[in-house]
C-alpha cells in the first residue's frame, strides 16, 4: 500500500514533466533577462552584502587568490608634443611575458601633483584609437590633459598594441574549472594599469578615477567595484536592469549567479558616480529606473548626492555630448582643475604614432601562452580551512541555511512517516522526500539522511533499502530521511535552456548555477531540514553510488561534525576530464575539488567505499574500503547493534 501511494504521490510531484513548485527548472537567467534589485533595509546589510559581491567578481575572475603583483617594466616611447598636453606610448608587463597596451597623456606647465584618469575602451572597432562621430577615446583624452588631468587609455586584450592573445582566445569547459576567461585577465590588466598610473611621479594617488563606455564601463564598473584606491568613476551607455554584456570579455564563470550590473554599479558607494544613458540602447529606462535603485543605495550610506545620471537622445556611444557629461562631472568632483567642461577641437595623430613598437619589434621577454595565466592555479599553499571553505562556497554558490531560512510542506502523513516537499524562504526551490520514524527510538543510533541518485523512491520501494539498509535502521530505532535533490528520483526535469532568450547557453555559467551545484545546496538545505526534524545537530549522511561525490562537497560546507559513509566512485580528483563529465562545478579545480573539500571532513567519522584515487592524505582518519559498498557493513556502520544498558 505504501508503494502505491509513493508512485501516486511522486507522480504528481511530476506533472507536466516539471517538478512541481520548484522554481529553478523554468526560470534560467540570462544576459537579456530583466533583473529587479533587492531591497536592503539598513546600511549594515548592503555592506554586508556589498563585501559578498566584490569577492564573488575577485572568485569569478580567478583573482582570488590574488595574483603576485610582478614588475610592470614600463615602456614609454614615441612622445608626441601638442599645445597644452603630450602623448606617449606605453607597454607594460602585467604579468610576466604578457604585455599591455596605451597611451598616456600629460598636461605640459604643471608642476604640482595631478589627479588622474584611467580611460577603458568600448568595443569600437579601433579600440582606444576610434576616432569617429560616435566614439573617440583620444578626444576625450585629450581634452583631460589640457583641462589638466593624466590619463591612461589602454588596451582590451586583442585590441591594438595587445595583440600575444585574440579577443576570444581564452574560454572553455576545462578553463572554467579553473575560473579562467577574457573578463579575468582584463580586470587583471586594469588592476595593473591602475598600479602604473599610481606610480607614476605627478599623480595624486588619492585623486585617480575611471571611465569607460560600453563594454569599457564593464571593465571601469568591476575595477572600482574591487579597487578602492578609484576615487570616482563614470559609466557610460552600459548599467542595465535588462542588458548585462554580451561579450566574452564581460562574462566570467559565476560574476552574475544571484546579482546583475545594477548591483555592481552599486558597489561603488559611496564614492561619487556618473551613470550616463541613451535613448537608443537597453540604456534607454536608466534615469526612471536603474539610476533611482542605485541612488536607494547611496541614501543608505547617507551621500545622496554622490551619484549622478544624465541621458541623451542618440544611439549607443561616447560621443562628444556623453564626454562632456564626464568632463563636467569630473570638474564638480574635484577631478578637473581647469573647471573646463567644453570639449576643445584637436587634432588626433595619425593610428601609427599612437601604436608603441609591438607589431614592429616584440619586447624581449614576450613569451606568453594561456597556461601562463596567473589565475590558472588552485588555492595558495598557505591557505587555511575557513580559506578553503570560503572559495568552495563560491565555487557552489551554496550554503547550510539556517532553521528560520527553512520552509515544508506536508503531502501525506501515516504512522511513523511523512511524504513532504522542503526548500529556502525566497529561493523557489522545492525538495520532495519522505521521512520515516522507528517504532520505539533509540538514543545511541543517529538519524540518517540518504542521498540517492533514485532519490526517495530507492528509499521507499528498493529491496536493497526496504529489506536491508533502510530496514535495518529503523529496527534498530533509527530515523530516516531521503529526499530527491536536483534533477534526481521524482525531482528530474528539464531547465528551459532553450526558451531563455540568445545567448543564454553560451553564458550560462555567468548566471546560472549547475546541476551538481543545484544538488549540493539541496543536500545542504535537507541536512537542515533533517536537524529540525529530528530536533538534533547529530544527522549522518550515507551517500550511494553518484551521489557520494556531491555529498563530499556538501559537507565541507557546513563548519561543524559530521558522520558521512560515502561511495567515492573511483573518482579521479586530479583530472579535468572526470569533473567535466559527472561532477561539473564552475571554479571547482580552483577551489582544491574533492581533495579539498575531504581536507574539511575531519570532524566526524568518514567511510569511504570505491576508493580508488581517494586522498587518504586529506583525511587520514577516514575508513578506506576499495571495494563496492558493503551493505553489511554499512549498516554496522551507521546503526551498530548494542545491548540494552542494565
Amino acid at each position: 500500500m505504501r508503494l502505491v501511494a509513493c508512485f501516486l504521490i511522486c507522480l504528481s510531484l511530476t506533472a507536466q514533466g516539471l517538478p512541481e513548485g520548484d522554481l529553478r527548472y523554468g526560470e534560467v537567467r540570462h544576459l537579456d533577462a530583466t533583473f529587479t534589485m533587492a531591497e536592503y533595509s539598513s546600511a549594515a546589510e548592503w555592506l554586508e552584502h556589498a563585501d559578498y559581491l566584490r569577492q564573488q567578481i575577485l572568485w569569478s575572475t580567478g583573482l582570488d587568490p590574488m595574483p603576485e603583483r610582478t614588475p610592470l617594466q614600463p615602456q614609454l616611447t614615441g612622445k608626441i608634443e601638442r599645445a597644452g598636453y603630450t602623448i606617449e606610448n606605453v607597454l607594460i608587463e602585467t604579468t610576466p611575458g604578457f604585455y599591455l597596451g596605451g597611451n598616456l597623456y600629460r598636461p605640459t606647465g604643471v608642476a604640482e601633483t595631478r589627479p588622474a584618469v584611467l580611460l577603458s575602451h568600448g568595443h569600437w572597432a579601433y579600440g582606444r584609437l576610434e576616432n569617429s562621430e560616435i566614439a573617440s577615446p583620444p578626444k576625450l583624452a585629450a581634452n583631460l590633459a589640457l583641462q589638466g588631468q593624466i590619463v591612461f587609455a589602454y588596451d582590451m586584450v586583442g585590441y591594438n598594441d595587445t595583440l600575444q592573445l585574440p579577443h576570444s582566445a581564452i574560454g572553455g569547459e576545462v578553463e572554467s574549472l579553473w575560473n579562467v576567461g577574457l573578463l579575468g585577465l582584463q580586470l587583471w590588466n586594469s588592476i595593473r594599469a591602475l598600479d602604473f598610473l599610481e606610480s607614476l611621479s605627478g599623480v595624486d594617488a588619492s585623486r585617480i578615477y575611471a571611465a569607460g563606455a560600453s563594454g569599457g564601463a564593464t571593465q571601469a564598473m568591476l575595477l572600482t567595484a574591487v579597487d578602492k584606491r578609484i576615487a570616482a568613476a563614470a559609466y557610460v551607455n552600459m548599467i542595465s536592469f535588462h542588458m548585462q554584456g554580451g561579450d566574452v570579455c564581460e562574462n566570467a564563470v559565476g560574476l552574475r549567479i544571484d546579482t546583475h550590473n545594477v548591483e555592481l554599479a552599486a558597489l561603488a558607494a559611496p564614492r561619487p558616480l556618473l551613470m550616463v544613458s541613451a535613448s537608443g540602447d537597453w540604456t534607454t529606462n536608466t534615469p526612471n529606473r536603474e539610476f533611482p535603485a542605485v541612488q536607494r543605495i547611496y541614501d543608505l550610506l547617507g551621500h545622496r548626492d554622490r551619484v549622478e545620471t544624465v541621458q541623451f537622445n542618440a544611439p549607443h556611444n561616447f560621443n562628444r555630448a556623453s564626454r562632456e557629461a564626464v568632463y563636467a562631472f569630473l570638474s564638480r568632483r574635484g577631478a578637473n582643475p581647469r573647471d573646463a567642461v567644453a570639449e576643445k577641437s584637436v587634432a588626433i595623430p595619425q593610428v601609427s604614432q599612437l601604436l608603441s613598437v609591438w607589431g614592429r619589434a616584440l619586447p624581449g621577454s614576450a613569451n606568453f601562452d594561456i597556461s601562463s595565466l596567473p589565475m590558472r592555479r588552485t588555492t595558495d599553499a598557505g591557505a587555511g580551512p575557513q580559506d578553503v571553505r570560503r572559495r568552495l562556497q563560491y565555487a557552489l554558490h551554496a550554503a547550510l541555511p539556517s532553521s528560520e531560512q527553512l520552509q515544508s510542506q506536508s503531502i501525506e502523513t501515516w504512522e511513523n512517516g511523512e511524504y513532504f516537499a522542503a526548500g529556502r524562504s525566497g529561493k523557489g526551490d522545492r525538495i520532495p522526500g519522505a521521512l520515516l520514524q522507528p517504532k520505539r527510538a533509540r538514543e545511541w543510533v543517529k538519524p540518517t539522511l540518504v542521498i540517492h541518485p533514485e532519490g526517495s523512491a530507492w528509499t521507499m520501494s528498493s529491496s536493497e533499502s526496504r529489506n536491508g539498509l533502510v530496514a535495518e535502521i529503523l529496527s534498530r530505532g533509527g530515523g530516516v530521511m531521503a529526499v530527491d535533490v536536483f534533477q534526481t528520483g521524482h525531482a528530474r526535469g528539464q531547465r528551459d535552456i532553450a526558451g531563455a532568450g540568445r545567448r543564454a547557453e553560451a553564458f550560462f555559467s555567468t548566471y546560472n548555477r549547475s546541476d551538481t551545484a543545484q544538488r549540493v545546496q539541496d543536500i545542504l538545505t535537507s541536512y537542515a531540514y533533517a536537524r529540525q526534524r529530528f530536533g538534533t545537530n547529530d544527522v549522518q549522511l550515507v551517500c550511494l553510488e553518484t551521489a557520494g561525490p556531491w555529498c563530499v562537497l556538501a559537507r565541507a560546507l557546513i563548519d561543524a561534525p559530521v558522520d558521512m559513509a560515502i561511495d567515492w566512485q573511483k573518482f579521479d580528483a586530479a583530472s579535468d576530464l572526470a569533473y567535466l563529465e559527472t561532477l561539473f562545478v564552475s571554479g571547482i579545480r580552483k577551489a582544491g575539488g574533492l581533495e579539498g573539500a575531504v581536507s574539511l571532513a575531519r570532524d566526524g567519522r568518514l567511510l569511504v567505499f570505491n576508493a580508488a584515487g581517494f586522498p587518504t592524505s586529506a583525511a587520514p582518519h577516514a575508513a578506506v574500503n576499495q571495494a563496492a559498498v558493503d551493505p553489511e557493513f554499512l549498516l554496522e556502520w551507521t546503526a551498530a547493534r548494542r545491548k540494552p544498558t542494565p
